[in-house]
């Protein structure tokens, strides 16, 4: 047993140490800790790296690129396949209130292929600068209008460089007379807003319409609830990922990332601020009344102040108890002049003032209790109690808080078919970014799931079954690492090889039986009950015995007539003492629980 746990023990810090060694490895490097999955990624790309030129990798299966084609009535798509920007206008706006250095709308777009793409032909729009306003836009090849068929709005980004501060979202710009494109600038009338957007830390995936107030006539922005799903890897993990918004005529809405819903609500309940504004609102012109009593408790106006209460006494008193520790020195300061201290040669008493060594503690003080004026500690004052106040009772005159009281609001509108919002006949992208290279790509704008569904399978499909077929299995990855990481082994045996050692040791492994001769030797109590195989064969051993002491019998009663009197009780006198022998014989071999009577 000693020698199991002395195993398991060895095992677990050989472990130990492979992974304090590798920790030691990474603080030579200059690394931070990095967890498994973290080390794997890093050493399959290294092994990559450093493999001779002579070596094959094995084959990968190849996905082809085929440009997408709509399945159904479309309004808008655009997969940039065909290499130009045909059909898409560059904005020669500027931007208001902003400075002329950066006012203008010159940042550049271009169609490209994705970094490191696994679809060769498969092209997108790229947003190649940084730090600049960047628009352009298109018309869709007939305006939608919401009446009775869903919205469905989908396109792909991928974030190549990451993402600093910028956004990706494109806006559905409303259909009206003014309406230029050449002029597409931030306060352009749009009619939705959707995409990802993140600055700092805040990582957002907007939805935003415009919403018309009947009575006003006048545009309020409308915005989502936040999702609750954790949007971050979306924006760091540079994969192009696909954005989808649903529009139903029941004002109900869902937003996709990657085929999966991560927000949905209604328009009419899930909005802020809320689409149509409440029946009442606080009269703006009520005031509350001067005698008015807001206080739900209130000092007792009859208590009365103690006699003994004494407000004068101090919260901290000197222990009068305490006693100066022998061998305080009382003349030593606690800091005395550095004497190896040296003036500094450039030192100029005129401009410097005149030099002072600079103050060390004082060597004195180390052994002993303590140098300078020995004053007593401060204890707390028990007779102490502070400023008093009377209690606080309930307040008989309590009124609540105040609050206005409530008129007929007179916005007051109900729309109940937020859904059919204004008709827009141009989508957008009107963007600042800290970070260049944003690939967006395969939009398209309809009415029919089913249409957008296959659109997205030819597109972002492709892109995601090409980069799944790129990357190495999960085995391939961690015997890669290991190559690279010998001490990765050892992690692998601990998780792996361990658990079924531990199982097959202990399962495996009985324990020994004392045998008879032991107790014997030792006098140790013998167990209470004994193997049900081993009371047989002794019971066995023991019928045998008998049957040959009534044959021995048999044979000496036959010759009886030649032997004597005397023989008889010679033989009777030794049967007794082999019959008692025996007796004691079993005494100790056998268990102490009580046997059924034998059958003769």
């Amino acid at each position: 047993m000693e020698l199991k746990w002395l195993l398991c023990v060895t095992l677990l810090a050989l472990g130990t140490l492979a992974v304090q060694a590798h920790d030691m490895d990474d603080d030579n490097d200059g690394d931070d800790v990095v967890d498994v999955e973290d080390d794997l990624d890093d050493g399959i790309e290294e092994v990559e790296e450093s493999k001779p030129e002579t070596s094959s990798p094995p084959p990968t299966p190849k996905v082809t690129y085929r440009p997408p084609v709509p399945t159904g009535e479309v309004y808008f798509v655009e997969s940039f396949d065909k290499g130009t920007l045909d059909g898409w206008i560059l904005s020669k706006a500027k931007k208001d209130d902003t400075d002329d250095e950066i006012a203008k709308y010159d940042g550049k777009w271009e169609v490209q292929d994705m970094k490191d793409t696994k679809l060769p032909g498969d092209k997108g729009l790229v947003l190649v600068t940084r730090a600049k306003h960047h628009a352009i836009s298109a018309k869709l090849s007939k305006p939608f209008v919401f009446d009775t068929k869903p919205l469905i709005i989908q396109y792909e980004v991928n974030f190549q460089n990451g993402i600093e501060c910028g956004g990706a979202y494109v806006k559905l710009l409303s259909k009206t007379p003014e309406l230029n494109l050449d002029q597409f600038h931030d306060k352009t009338p749009y009619t939705i807003m959707f995409g990802p957007d993140k600055c700092g830390e805040d990582y957002k995936l907007h939805f935003i319409f415009r919403h018309k107030n009947p009575k006003t006539g006048k545009y309020e922005e409308k915005h989502a609830k936040r999702p609750d799903a954790d949007l971050k890897t979306y924006f760091t993990d540079k994969k192009t990922h696909l954005y989808t918004l649903v529009l139903n005529p029941d004002n109900s809405f869902e937003i996709l990332v990657d085929q999966t819903v991560v927000n949905s609500g209604n328009l009419l309940n899930d909005m802020s601020p809320p689409v149509n504004p409440p029946r009442e609102i606080e009269d703006p012109n009520d005031q509350k009344p001067e005698d008015w009593d807001e206080r739900p408790k209130i000092p007792d106006p009859d208590a009365v102040k103690p006699d003994d209460w004494d407000e004068d006494a101090p919260a901290k008193i000197a222990d009068e108890n305490a006693v100066k520790p022998e061998g305080w020195l009382d003349d030593e300061p606690e800091y005395v002049a550095d004497p190896d201290a040296e003036k500094p040669e450039d030192w100029d008493e005129d401009m410097d003032g005149e030099w002072e060594a600079p103050q060390i503690a004082n060597p004195k003080c180390e052994t002993a209790p303590g140098c300078g004026t020995w004053q007593r500690p401060m204890m707390d004052n028990p007779n102490y109690k502070g400023k008093w106040k009377p209690p606080m009772i309930d307040n008989v005159n309590y009124q609540g808080i105040w609050k206005p009281r409530k008129i007929p609001n007179p916005d007051f509108f109900e729309d109940l078919e937020p859904f059919k919002m204004t008709p827009f006949s141009a989508v957008g992208l009107e963007l600042w970014s800290m970070t260049s290279d944003i690939f967006f790509d395969n939009f398209i704008i309809c009415t029919e799931r089913a249409v957008a569904d296959d659109w997205a399978n030819d597109g972002w499909g492709l892109k995601k079954a090409a980069d799944g077929a790129a990357e190495p299995g999960v085995v391939g990855q961690m015997m890669a690492a290991a190559e690279e990481r010998p001490w990765l082994w050892v992690v692998y045996v601990l998780t792996v090889a361990l658990p079924v050692f531990l199982v097959v040791l202990f399962c495996c492994s009985g324990k020994k039986q004392p045998s008879a001769a032991e107790y014997k030797k030792t006098d140790a109590p013998q167990p209470d009950v004994m193997d049900e195989d081993k009371e047989e064969e002794r019971d066995k051993g023991d019928k045998e015995e008998e049957e040959e002491e009534e044959a021995n019998d048999e044979k000496l009663g036959s010759d009886a007539d030649i032997g004597s009197a005397s023989q008889e009780d010679e033989e009777e006198g030794e049967d007794e003492d082999r019959k008692h022998a025996s007796e004691e014989e079993e005494t100790v071999n056998r268990s102490p629980r009580n046997r059924k009577p034998r059958k003769d």
